[in-house]
């Protein structure tokens, strides 16, 4: 196994192993575990894809998570972010799934406003409209290292509340129907997530923050963004520019994606399927009360 440096101190393509050796080799699997603990961002090129070779391989870092409530593909393992209707049509601009899109070029990690968080992602493309809709990832490990140690002192035991409808309002006050808003309520997580693999930790912050326990919810507001500023700086930003045969795979504990727009007049067709965190993943340390 090769691995290619790809971002600003984070991130590597995977070559020489593919998602399937993973899925059927315990020895390649191990090899890359350990560059997902060490890098957090792992990309394969010409990968056979199909549905069941991405659950395989998802399934061997651990369960899968069920896509949400009024999502494509709910109640399944495949989230298909997409901007083809039911009919096979493209959809119009203002249609509820190119919101969708809009939604996820808000900066995030996947699964915050869950009751499980996510470990990790796993992205493949199937229908690529041209040369746009790239996703930009930065490393929230490295921007925690960059904070002052009094900074870090003061987040270590920081709580933050999470919620769906927090990262959809910003797009469109309908976007989180009343089945997702009563589905997913708000969940408060530490502001910061201990690898228990290297000991390292990371901001957890996303758009779907908006508040801190003991803070007034406008400094708690100005302080999410700040960090969320910091951690995006352009210069510790990597963009994946994708291909025809593409798999990414993100650590949600470390890290936060983007989706960039594209000429939504065009195709376009991805399939993300998500690894539920559990208390060998650090789960423990960072799963306060959930707000009720």
């Amino acid at each position: 196994m090769e691995l290619v440096p790809l971002g600003p101190g984070f991130g590597v393509e995977v070559k020489g192993v593919s998602m399937l050796d993973v899925a059927s080799d315990a020895e390649a699997y191990k090899a890359v575990r350990a560059a997902f603990e060490t890098h957090s961002l792992l990309v394969f090129r010409d990968q056979l894809i199909a549905d069941d070779i991405q659950v395989a391989y998802s399934r061997a870092f651990g369960p899968l998570e069920l896509t949400k409530v009024a999502s494509l593909g709910a109640n399944s393992f495949y989230s298909r972010l997409t901007n083809i209707g039911e009919n096979g049509e493209i959809v119009p601009p203002d249609h509820r799934q190119v919101l969708v899109a809009q939604a996820n070029a808000l900066w995030h990690t996947d699964s915050s406003f869950k009751k499980t968080p996510a470990l990790a992602s796993v992205l493949t493309a199937r229908v690529l409209p041209g040369a746009d809709g790239d996703t930009e990832f930065t490393s929230t490990r490295l921007a925690w290292d960059r904070l002052p140690a009094n900074l870090q002192g003061r987040l270590k035991d920081a709580v933050a509340t999470h919620s769906y409808a927090n990262s959809r309002d910003q797009i469109h006050p309908d976007l989180a129907n009343a089945e997702e808003r009563k589905a997913l309520p708000p969940v408060r997580w530490r502001l910061n997530w201990r690898n228990p693999t290297n000991d390292r930790r990371a901001l957890y912050v996303a758009s779907h923050a908006y508040a801190i326990d003991g803070m007034d919810d406008r400094d708690a507001r100005q302080l999410l963004a700040q960090l969320l500023d910091e951690a995006t700086r352009r210069e510790f930003v990597y963009v994946h520019k994708w291909r025809q045969g593409d798999a990414v795979m993100w650590d949600n504990r470390a890290m936060l994606h983007r989706g960039r727009p594209w000429d939504y007049t065009r195709e376009r067709s991805m399939i993300r399927t998500t690894i539920s965190a559990t208390d060998a993943d650090g789960l423990n340390e960072v799963k306060p009360p959930v707000l009720h």
